[in-house]
Protein backbone atom coordinates (compact mmCIF):
# COMPACT_ATOMS: atom_id res chain seq x y z
CA UNK A 1 0.00 0.00 0.00
CA UNK A 2 1.09 3.56 -0.67
CA UNK A 3 -0.21 4.75 2.68
CA UNK A 4 -1.50 3.08 5.82
CA UNK A 5 -4.24 5.29 7.29
CA UNK A 6 -4.62 5.79 11.02
CA UNK A 7 -7.24 3.32 12.26
CA UNK A 8 -9.07 6.17 14.05
CA UNK A 9 -9.62 7.99 10.75
CA UNK A 10 -12.15 5.45 9.50
CA UNK A 11 -10.22 5.31 6.21
CA UNK A 12 -9.39 1.94 4.69
CA UNK A 13 -7.57 0.97 1.48
CA UNK A 14 -9.20 -1.33 -1.04
CA UNK A 15 -8.90 -2.28 -4.70
CA UNK A 16 -11.35 -1.47 -7.48
CA UNK A 17 -11.23 -2.81 -11.03
CA UNK A 18 -12.28 -0.13 -13.51
CA UNK A 19 -11.54 0.71 -17.16
CA UNK A 20 -9.27 -2.31 -17.49
CA UNK A 21 -6.91 -1.45 -14.63
CA UNK A 22 -6.80 -1.90 -10.84
CA UNK A 23 -7.13 1.20 -8.69
CA UNK A 24 -5.82 1.52 -5.15
CA UNK A 25 -8.68 3.39 -3.47
CA UNK A 26 -8.82 5.02 -0.03
CA UNK A 27 -12.38 4.63 1.23
CA UNK A 28 -14.49 5.95 4.11
CA UNK A 29 -18.18 6.09 4.98
CA UNK A 30 -21.05 4.28 3.32
CA UNK A 31 -24.26 4.85 1.44
CA UNK A 32 -25.54 5.71 -2.04
CA UNK A 33 -24.04 9.21 -2.21
CA UNK A 34 -20.49 9.02 -3.50
CA UNK A 35 -17.88 11.73 -2.95
CA UNK A 36 -15.14 10.90 -5.46
CA UNK A 37 -11.88 12.73 -4.71
CA UNK A 38 -9.24 13.07 -7.43
CA UNK A 39 -5.69 14.03 -6.47
CA UNK A 40 -3.06 15.94 -8.42
CA UNK A 41 0.67 15.89 -9.19
CA UNK A 42 2.81 14.72 -7.45
CA UNK A 43 0.25 13.55 -4.92
CA UNK A 44 -1.80 10.49 -3.92
CA UNK A 45 -5.18 9.63 -2.42
CA UNK A 46 -3.34 10.53 0.81
CA UNK A 47 -3.72 14.24 -0.03
CA UNK A 48 -7.43 13.94 0.92
CA UNK A 49 -6.70 12.53 4.40
CA UNK A 50 -8.13 15.63 6.12
CA UNK A 51 -11.32 15.76 4.04
CA UNK A 52 -12.32 12.09 3.92
CA UNK A 53 -13.44 11.70 7.57
CA UNK A 54 -15.43 14.94 7.36
CA UNK A 55 -17.22 13.87 4.18
CA UNK A 56 -17.95 10.42 5.65
CA UNK A 57 -19.43 12.09 8.73
CA UNK A 58 -21.69 14.09 6.41
CA UNK A 59 -23.12 10.84 5.07
CA UNK A 60 -21.04 10.36 1.95
CA UNK A 61 -19.32 7.20 0.83
CA UNK A 62 -15.90 8.60 0.02
CA UNK A 63 -13.55 7.16 -2.57
CA UNK A 64 -10.14 8.67 -3.19
CA UNK A 65 -8.35 6.61 -5.84
CA UNK A 66 -4.69 6.73 -6.62
CA UNK A 67 -5.04 7.79 -10.24
CA UNK A 68 -3.56 5.62 -12.99
CA UNK A 69 0.20 5.30 -12.64
CA UNK A 70 0.23 6.52 -9.02
CA UNK A 71 0.95 4.46 -5.91
CA UNK A 72 -0.12 0.85 -6.30
CA UNK A 73 -2.67 1.59 -9.02
CA UNK A 74 -1.81 -0.07 -12.34
CA UNK A 75 0.96 1.78 -14.16
CA UNK A 76 0.55 1.29 -17.93
CA UNK A 77 3.55 2.08 -20.12
CA UNK A 78 3.55 4.77 -22.78
CA UNK A 79 2.31 8.34 -23.09
CA UNK A 80 -0.82 7.23 -24.94
CA UNK A 81 -2.20 5.59 -21.81
CA UNK A 82 -2.34 8.92 -19.96
CA UNK A 83 -4.29 11.04 -22.42
CA UNK A 84 -7.21 13.05 -21.10
CA UNK A 85 -9.85 10.98 -22.91
CA UNK A 86 -8.61 7.92 -21.03
CA UNK A 87 -8.45 9.69 -17.67
CA UNK A 88 -12.08 10.82 -17.86
CA UNK A 89 -13.10 7.28 -18.75
CA UNK A 90 -11.32 6.13 -15.58
CA UNK A 91 -13.62 8.43 -13.60
CA UNK A 92 -16.73 7.14 -15.39
CA UNK A 93 -15.67 3.55 -14.74
CA UNK A 94 -15.00 4.22 -11.03
CA UNK A 95 -18.45 5.79 -10.67
CA UNK A 96 -20.01 2.77 -12.38
CA UNK A 97 -18.06 0.41 -10.13
CA UNK A 98 -19.30 2.24 -7.02
CA UNK A 99 -22.95 1.69 -7.90
CA UNK A 100 -23.72 5.07 -6.32
CA UNK A 101 -27.01 6.83 -7.03
CA UNK A 102 -25.56 10.33 -6.63
CA UNK A 103 -22.04 11.62 -7.21
CA UNK A 104 -20.15 14.66 -5.98
CA UNK A 105 -16.80 15.07 -7.72
CA UNK A 106 -14.05 16.77 -5.70
CA UNK A 107 -10.72 17.40 -7.38
CA UNK A 108 -7.38 19.21 -7.09
CA UNK A 109 -4.57 20.00 -9.55
CA UNK A 110 -4.37 17.27 -12.25
CA UNK A 111 -7.45 15.63 -10.80
CA UNK A 112 -9.26 18.93 -11.35
CA UNK A 113 -8.17 19.09 -15.00
CA UNK A 114 -9.81 15.68 -15.40
CA UNK A 115 -12.87 16.72 -13.36
CA UNK A 116 -13.51 19.86 -15.43
CA UNK A 117 -13.46 17.83 -18.62
CA UNK A 118 -15.61 15.10 -17.12
CA UNK A 119 -18.24 17.66 -16.11
CA UNK A 120 -18.14 19.46 -19.48
CA UNK A 121 -18.48 16.18 -21.41
CA UNK A 122 -21.31 15.02 -19.10
CA UNK A 123 -20.02 11.45 -19.11
CA UNK A 124 -22.07 10.67 -15.98
CA UNK A 125 -24.54 12.77 -13.97
CA UNK A 126 -22.98 14.87 -11.20
CA UNK A 127 -24.84 16.40 -8.28
CA UNK A 128 -22.01 18.78 -7.33
CA UNK A 129 -18.50 19.67 -8.45
CA UNK A 130 -15.76 21.01 -6.16
CA UNK A 131 -12.57 22.24 -7.81
CA UNK A 132 -9.39 23.20 -5.95
CA UNK A 133 -6.78 25.50 -7.52
CA UNK A 134 -7.22 24.70 -11.20
CA UNK A 135 -8.99 27.00 -13.68
CA UNK A 136 -11.76 26.12 -16.06
CA UNK A 137 -10.00 24.89 -19.23
CA UNK A 138 -11.21 27.83 -21.34
CA UNK A 139 -9.84 30.31 -18.76
CA UNK A 140 -6.60 28.37 -18.46
CA UNK A 141 -6.15 28.35 -22.23
CA UNK A 142 -6.71 32.12 -22.34
CA UNK A 143 -4.21 32.83 -19.56
CA UNK A 144 -1.51 30.62 -21.09
CA UNK A 145 -1.28 33.25 -23.82
CA UNK A 146 -0.17 35.79 -21.18
CA UNK A 147 3.38 36.07 -19.89
CA UNK A 148 2.21 36.17 -16.25
CA UNK A 149 0.90 32.59 -16.53
CA UNK A 150 3.29 31.27 -19.14
CA UNK A 151 6.31 31.95 -16.90
CA UNK A 152 4.63 30.04 -14.06
CA UNK A 153 3.95 27.08 -16.36
CA UNK A 154 7.60 26.49 -17.34
CA UNK A 155 7.59 23.06 -15.68
CA UNK A 156 4.95 21.74 -18.12
CA UNK A 157 7.41 22.27 -20.97
CA UNK A 158 10.33 20.89 -18.94
CA UNK A 159 8.33 17.70 -18.30
CA UNK A 160 8.11 17.12 -22.07
CA UNK A 161 11.81 16.19 -22.14
CA UNK A 162 12.70 12.49 -22.13
CA UNK A 163 14.36 10.97 -18.99
CA UNK A 164 15.80 14.25 -17.61
CA UNK A 165 12.79 15.18 -15.42
CA UNK A 166 12.77 11.64 -14.01
CA UNK A 167 16.48 11.83 -13.25
CA UNK A 168 16.31 15.23 -11.54
CA UNK A 169 13.16 14.67 -9.44
CA UNK A 170 14.21 11.12 -8.56
CA UNK A 171 17.52 12.17 -6.99
CA UNK A 172 18.23 11.39 -3.34
CA UNK A 173 15.27 9.08 -2.89
CA UNK A 174 12.93 11.54 -4.62
CA UNK A 175 13.91 14.31 -2.20
CA UNK A 176 12.94 17.01 -4.76
CA UNK A 177 9.35 15.76 -4.60
CA UNK A 178 9.21 16.74 -0.93
CA UNK A 179 10.76 20.12 -1.72
CA UNK A 180 8.04 20.79 -4.32
CA UNK A 181 5.53 20.80 -1.46
CA UNK A 182 7.55 22.33 1.34
CA UNK A 183 9.03 25.26 -0.55
CA UNK A 184 5.71 26.41 -1.97
CA UNK A 185 3.46 25.74 1.06
CA UNK A 186 2.30 28.51 3.37
CA UNK A 187 1.87 26.47 6.57
CA UNK A 188 5.11 24.56 6.35
CA UNK A 189 4.52 22.80 9.68
CA UNK A 190 1.93 20.69 7.86
CA UNK A 191 4.58 19.51 5.39
CA UNK A 192 7.10 17.79 7.63
CA UNK A 193 9.40 15.04 6.41
CA UNK A 194 7.08 12.47 7.99
CA UNK A 195 4.01 14.00 6.32
CA UNK A 196 5.74 14.01 2.94
CA UNK A 197 7.23 10.52 3.16
CA UNK A 198 4.30 8.79 1.35
CA UNK A 199 4.82 11.05 -1.68
CA UNK A 200 8.54 10.32 -1.81
CA UNK A 201 7.99 6.60 -1.35
CA UNK A 202 5.44 6.53 -4.17
CA UNK A 203 7.70 8.52 -6.51
CA UNK A 204 10.55 6.04 -5.91
CA UNK A 205 8.56 3.10 -7.27
CA UNK A 206 9.79 1.77 -10.64
CA UNK A 207 8.56 3.93 -13.55
CA UNK A 208 6.32 5.99 -11.22
CA UNK A 209 7.80 9.36 -12.16
CA UNK A 210 7.52 8.52 -15.85
CA UNK A 211 3.81 7.78 -15.40
CA UNK A 212 3.33 11.07 -13.54
CA UNK A 213 5.09 13.09 -16.24
CA UNK A 214 3.18 11.25 -18.96
CA UNK A 215 0.04 13.14 -17.91
CA UNK A 216 1.77 16.36 -19.02
CA UNK A 217 3.30 14.77 -22.10
CA UNK A 218 -0.05 13.45 -23.33
CA UNK A 219 -1.75 16.78 -22.58
CA UNK A 220 0.46 18.66 -25.03
CA UNK A 221 0.72 15.90 -27.64
CA UNK A 222 -2.93 14.91 -27.95
CA UNK A 223 -5.91 17.15 -28.84
CA UNK A 224 -8.26 15.72 -26.18
CA UNK A 225 -8.26 18.83 -24.04
CA UNK A 226 -9.40 21.05 -26.89
CA UNK A 227 -12.51 19.03 -27.71
CA UNK A 228 -14.87 20.66 -25.23
CA UNK A 229 -17.20 22.74 -27.40
CA UNK A 230 -18.56 25.75 -25.51
CA UNK A 231 -17.12 24.46 -22.22
CA UNK A 232 -20.36 24.95 -20.30
CA UNK A 233 -20.57 23.19 -16.93
CA UNK A 234 -24.19 22.73 -15.85
CA UNK A 235 -23.29 21.18 -12.48
CA UNK A 236 -23.39 23.46 -9.41
CA UNK A 237 -19.70 24.19 -8.82
CA UNK A 238 -17.60 25.38 -5.88
CA UNK A 239 -14.05 26.60 -6.52
CA UNK A 240 -11.68 26.76 -3.54
CA UNK A 241 -8.51 28.69 -4.29
CA UNK A 242 -5.34 29.21 -2.29
CA UNK A 243 -4.11 32.60 -3.50
CA UNK A 244 -0.41 31.95 -2.85
CA UNK A 245 -0.16 29.51 -5.75
CA UNK A 246 3.29 29.52 -7.36
CA UNK A 247 2.08 27.57 -10.42
CA UNK A 248 -1.27 29.14 -11.34
CA UNK A 249 -1.99 32.86 -11.53
CA UNK A 250 -5.10 34.20 -9.77
CA UNK A 251 -6.26 35.80 -13.04
CA UNK A 252 -7.10 32.28 -14.22
CA UNK A 253 -10.29 32.64 -12.18
CA UNK A 254 -11.45 35.64 -14.23
CA UNK A 255 -14.42 34.88 -16.46
CA UNK A 256 -15.21 31.47 -14.98
CA UNK A 257 -18.85 32.47 -14.57
CA UNK A 258 -19.17 32.64 -18.38
CA UNK A 259 -18.83 28.86 -18.44
CA UNK A 260 -20.26 27.88 -15.05
CA UNK A 261 -23.67 29.49 -14.44
CA UNK A 262 -24.06 28.04 -10.91
CA UNK A 263 -20.70 29.07 -9.46
CA UNK A 264 -19.40 29.78 -5.97
CA UNK A 265 -15.78 30.87 -5.45
CA UNK A 266 -13.98 30.95 -2.10
CA UNK A 267 -10.51 32.47 -2.09
CA UNK A 268 -8.01 31.89 0.71
CA UNK A 269 -5.25 34.53 0.92
CA UNK A 270 -3.16 32.49 3.36
CA UNK A 271 -2.98 29.23 1.44
CA UNK A 272 -0.86 27.75 -1.31
CA UNK A 273 -1.60 25.54 -4.30
CA UNK A 274 -1.77 22.61 -1.82
CA UNK A 275 -4.83 24.23 -0.31
CA UNK A 276 -6.62 21.22 1.21
CA UNK A 277 -3.45 20.18 3.05
CA UNK A 278 -2.26 23.71 3.83
CA UNK A 279 -5.48 24.87 5.54
CA UNK A 280 -7.59 21.72 5.98
CA UNK A 281 -9.93 23.16 8.60
CA UNK A 282 -10.88 26.15 6.46
CA UNK A 283 -11.30 23.99 3.35
CA UNK A 284 -13.43 21.48 5.25
CA UNK A 285 -15.64 24.25 6.63
CA UNK A 286 -16.14 25.75 3.16
CA UNK A 287 -16.97 22.35 1.66
CA UNK A 288 -19.39 21.49 4.49
CA UNK A 289 -21.19 24.84 4.26
CA UNK A 290 -21.65 24.64 0.49
CA UNK A 291 -22.64 20.98 0.41
CA UNK A 292 -25.40 21.55 2.98
CA UNK A 293 -26.95 24.56 1.22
Amino acid sequence: MSWTPDAKSGITIDWVEANGIRFEVAQAGEGDRLALCLHGFPELHYSWRYQMPMLAKMGYRVWAPNMRGYGETTRPEGVENYRLDTLVQDVAALIDASGAKEVTLIAHDWGAIVAWHFAILKLRPLARLIILNVPHPKCGERELKSWRQLKKSWYIFFFQLPWLPEKLLGRGGAAPIARVFRESAVNKQRFTSAELKPYRDAAKKPCALTAMFNYYRALLRRPDGRKIGDGIVETPTLILWGEQDVAIDIHCLDGTDQYVPDLTVRRFPEASHWVQQDIPDEVNAAMREWLTQ
